[in-house]
């Protein structure tokens, strides 16, 4: 019998040296230990914070982690989360109200596909495991997307392979539900007609099969700002719209009334096509494909100030203190690595403002670390949940120079 000290970052309870699947801090548990983890705890003791899960399918899903514990918990986690990240570098921050997604929300996910003996699985992995598990009442995705899992289905049952797992990426889009699929059997010429057919019968917007487009009745778009946008088949996209919303007005507040921005990991436009409004962008991007999306959703749409786009590689080529220079701020929204060398040229750049995108905040906190050695106060963060009941945390954050 332990007493549950802390989550760790993956969410599970920690109590001298063993982590606990699914439990809560100040809870007394009880259970078999394997490897220095107990998988399926007994809660003797349960917490206050503790609830029943709002889905039937959280005891044996694994894409959500923390339907166990109340809103006010997991809200207060997070912050706790980015707190501690800060504290650790000695950095203190002004911390805004956490900003969370709403049930039933997410527009883009990655699931799993297997092909059985007959027909096929779609879902999310169970905990800990390669088994997959239906998720028809799932209470975490949009119901576009929902709606879509008889397709995918009957998608793997004609394209997967018995030895392997289809990794299925849906999204909805305005004009219906995107399909990217991998790891299934080669395209061949019985696949290239039988593949589409099943698309087009289910209303699938498109479909593209290891990254070749087999259907498409017009290229799906999502609203950025005053364009529209058509992202190449599974780019990356904000998780939800109110994610997405929350993230790009603490954007717009950090650069404040800037007139020439450098978006750096831009992406297919998030931030610069909304900030063109009011300045000119240069949006830089390792994707070429992505930026295209970017270029063409600006060039047909009116009233934007013009934005240069330069492919480049951030990580081996970041920008350096000359060119960051001939901004009046920066926006950085790289991936869970960080931008460490991109981070340090910032720092010797003396551009005024950056805002700071992260989704991760031990990288965060390391790169606000360069930054405020430099002389950069961190002005603020903004906690933005829209990867609600799970243990990632995503933030915005205003840094400018003292």
């Amino acid at each position: 019998m332990i007493t549950i000290e802390r989550l760790n970052l993956r969410a599970e309870g920690v109590a001298q040296g063993v982590t606990v699947a699914r439990a809560l801090p100040g809870e007394t548990v009880e259970g078999a230990e394997d490897g220095g983890r107990i998988a399926q705890p007994r809660i003797l003791e349960p917490s206050p914070q503790r609830v029943a899960a709002p889905c039937r399918h959280y005891k044996a899903c694994g894409g959500c982690a923390l339907m166990h514990a109340s809103d006010a918990f997991v809200a207060e986690w997070k912050q706790d989360v980015v707190r501690h990240a800060l504290a650790l570098q000695g950095i203190e921050a002004a911390f805004r109200p956490i900003l969370t997604s709403p049930p039933r929300s997410r527009r883009r996910a990655t699931l799993a596909g297997r092909r059985l003996k007959s027909g096929a699985l779609v879902g999310f992995h169970a905990r800990a495991s390669d088994t997959v598990t239906a998720i028809p009442d799932c209470q975490l995705l949009d119901p576009a997307l929902i709606a879509m899992i008889p397709a995918l289905e009957a998608l793997v049952a004609l394209g997967g392979s018995r030895k392997g797992e289809v990794k299925l990426t849906v999204t909805a889009f305005d004009q219906g539900v995107e399909v990217a699929a991998s790891g299934g059997k080669p395209l061949d010429n019985a696949l290239r007609m039988g593949l589409p057919q099943i698309a087009g019968q289910y209303g699938v917007a498109r479909l593209a099969w290891d990254g070749e487009v087999l259907l498409q009745s017009e290229p799906p778009s999502l609203p950025m700002g005053a364009a529209k946008v058509s992202p190449p088949p599974g780019a990356f996209l904000q998780a939800t719209a109110h994610g997405e919303a929350s993230l790009l007005q603490a954007v717009r507040e950090a650069v404040g009334e800037a007139r020439s921005v450098a978006d750096l990991f831009a992406g297919c436009g998030t931030f610069s096509l909304p900030l063109a409004e009011n300045a000119e962008v240069l949006a830089v991007e390792g994707a070429a494909e992505m930026l295209a999306a970017l270029d063409l959703g600006w060039r047909n749409a009116t009233g934007l100030k013009r934005i240069t786009t330069e492919t480049r590689d951030l990580f081996r080529r970041p920008l350096l203190p000359d060119e960051l220079a001939a901004f009046d701020a920066v926006v950085i929204d790289p991936p869970r690595a960080g931008a460490e060398a991109q981070t340090a040229e910032l720092a010797a750049s003396g551009v005024p403002v950056i805002a700071f995108v992260s989704c991760n905040p031990v990288t965060f906190a390391r790169d606000a670390k360069t930054l405020v050695s430099a002389g950069y106060l961190l002005d603020w963060v903004q906690v933005v949940d829209q990867f609600r009941w799970s243990a990632h945390v995503e933030l915005a954050a205003r840094f400018t120079l003292t």
